[in-house]
Formats: C-alpha cells, structure tokens, sequence
C-alpha cells in the first residue's frame, strides 16, 4: 500500500506533466497579486502605445511557452481605452507584421 507522501508526489508528478499544475500556480499568482491590487486607486487609461507594448509582451511570453506568466499578465490586463475587453491584435500593425 503507497504511504500518503509517495501518494502526494504521484499527484503531483501527474499534474506537473498534464500542465495543470503551472496553470494552477499562475492562477494562484494572478489572485494574491488580485487580491492586493488596491481598487481604490484607478488605473490610468492606457494609450494606444502601451496597449501596443503589452500585447507584445504578451505574444513574447506567449512564443517562448511562459504561457503561465502570459497568464498572469492577462488577469492583470484592464479594458483597452475604447471600453472593450482586452487588446484587439488587429488594430496593432507591428504584432501583425511579426506574425507574417
């Protein structure tokens, strides 16, 4: 019969190897760091440019498979300046041209 430490690294080995564990502490990550962020204070609007950066930052992280990291920085994303959800790829040129 396993002893409950070699049940835990099974566990863990398991969801090392399905992705689900990265994805589980990036999550984590992105809910303190959430947690912390003080509401009160608003966020400046973001121009066109540095929604332009962090797309790019976040097709960076993206190709070199930090996908957890990407997910962190996603959660952490506010609205684009025109009231939508998220930044629309279409609209920044230099991430289109990459991707050609």
């Amino acid at each position: 019969m396993a002893t409950v430490t070699e049940l835990k690294a099974v566990l863990k080995d398991t969801l090392e190897k399905r992705g689900v564990l990265g994805h589980l502490k990036a999550r984590i990550r992105a809910e303190v760091f959430s947690a912390l962020d003080d509401d009160r204070e608003p966020r400046p609007t973001l121009s066109h440019e540095n929604l332009l950066i962090n797309e790019l930052i976040r097709e960076y992280l993206e190709f070199n498979k930090y996908k957890y990291t990407a997910s962190v920085l996603t959660a952490g994303d506010h609205p684009s300046k025109e009231g939508g959800e998220g930044t629309n790829t279409e609209d920044l040129p230099l991430c289109q041209a990459a991707k050609r």
